[in-house]
């Protein structure tokens, strides 16, 4: 059995409604906003010697409101009685003059003045159609007899069976296009975009959404295709539309490498962004082991107390082992001790983001801001980006990037 029917939200325009306007409903003018009129002179025109009355004053109140409410002129209610009607009036079929013949050659009954207000272009068709024994007879070629069915009921009614609409929603989406049912159309492509879309049928619906003016659909499409190509491009529709339309296969497949490299490009941008977020750790981590002290490496020119609670940065672990070990390590030339090569970079990183190297804790701060003045151009760039790609992250990162890692 058919599902119930389902009242659609869009009524098409030519079921009866209730409308009505009387002179109740016009706006009543408010006798203080109405401009007062002048006589006209008793003397005639011509004369010299007549008096014109100055013309009136402009209204005290020209933006005020009125003191009766505006009522609407006309008023539009379509209860379900008359959609039932209407659906009634499809259903039994009193006084048809219209035949359209489906696909099978079989005959769905209408009504042609219902036909010709729904739709100008089946309006158009039945006014070059010939009568013949009191119907007209017009053809609908392609389609099947139950999705013409339910095609000119909604023209009717605008209601529809669901389980109906969905098995021809795709005959249906070209029928509205075609005879320009615009709000029927509607109805179709919002059900597809809401959840009627499957790997199956988004080939088919993409190649119909072009030819039917439906570039939100078309857009919905592609996106689905980019995002589950593997499944979509094994499926029949997929086989049938790479024989019949090569060039729309290699727009996909372009639009599923550009989006391969968008997705790469971002997954680069958010390592890379790790990356530095990881740096400005590492220099917050080296400023609290050199000043307060981290476990068992104490403060600079102090001792750490064995009872100091201290707090503890995720990039500690491994400086402090580096900074206990470069404090006491006799070759500290770079190059001579692959421990204190590894400890020159972040001392040098910190000495260009330092804004206090006279008071700063950290071995040889002030050694590198002095020796940045003898760097050569090229060196000079290259550090220069780094620290501002370092502080971009930081605060790209937003103010509770230092909650999350610990850095309050």
């Amino acid at each position: 059995m058919a599902s119930a029917a389902i009242d659609s939200a869009l009524m098409s325009s030519h079921i009866q409604t209730l409308t009505w306007s009387s002179p109740e409903h016009v706006e009543e003018a408010n006798p203080s906003d109405t401009l007062p009129v002048p006589e006209a002179p008793a003397c005639s025109l011509v004369s010299s010697s007549c008096n014109i009355p100055k013309p009136p004053p402009p209204p005290s109140n020209i933006g005020a409101r009125s003191k009766y409410p505006r009522r609407p002129l006309e008023c539009c209610f379509v209860p379900k009685e008359t959609t039932e009607m209407w659906d009634k009036v499809f259903k039994d079929g009193y006084g048809v003059d219209v035949c359209i013949l489906a696909e099978d050659r079989s005959c769905v009954p209408a009504h042609s003045v219902v036909l010709r207000i729904a739709s100008p272009v089946l309006g158009s068709i039945i006014e070059q159609s010939k009568v013949n024994h009191g119907m007209r007879y017009i053809k609908i070629p392609g389609v099947a007899h139950d999705a013409v069915r339910v095609f000119v009921r909604f023209l009717y009614s605008s209601r529809y069976e669901e389980k109906e609409l969905k098995k021809f929603v795709l005959h249906l989406l070209v029928l509205s296009h075609a005879y320009s049912v615009l709000q029927l159309k509607r109805v179709y492509i919002s059900l597809l975009e809401q959840g009627w879309l499957n790997r199956e049928n988004v080939i088919d619906v993409l190649q119909l959404a072009r030819n039917c003016d439906a570039p939100r659909l078309a857009f919905v499409c592609i996106r689905m295709v980019v995002k589950d190509f593997k499944s979509v491009s094994s499926t029949e529709g997929w086989k049938v539309m790479k024989r019949a339309n090569p060039a729309l296969e290699q727009e996909l497949v372009e639009s599923v490498v550009e989006a391969d490299s968008r997705k790469q490009e971002r997954q680069r941008k958010i390592e890379e962004k790790k990356v530095y977020l990881q740096l400005h750790e590492a220099m917050e981590a080296l400023l609290h082991i050199c000043k307060d002290g981290c476990r068992t490496t104490g403060p600079r020119d102090k001792v750490l107390k064995g009872n100091h609670v201290t707090r503890n940065f995720p990039a500690c672990k491994g400086l402090e082992a580096l900074v206990r070990h470069f404090s006491g390590c006799k070759t500290r030339v770079p190059g001579g001790c692959s421990h204190c090569k590894r400890m020159w970079q972040p001392l040098e990183l910190h000495s260009r983001i330092c804004n206090e190297p006279d008071y700063c804790k950290v071995p040889l701060c002030r050694h590198f801001k002095e020796k940045i003045q003898q760097q050569c151009k090229k060196d000079e760039t290259k550090w220069k980006l780094l620290v501002s790609k370092v502080i971009a992250a930081k605060n790209a990162a937003g103010p509770f990037f230092s909650q999350r890692s610990g850095l309050l």
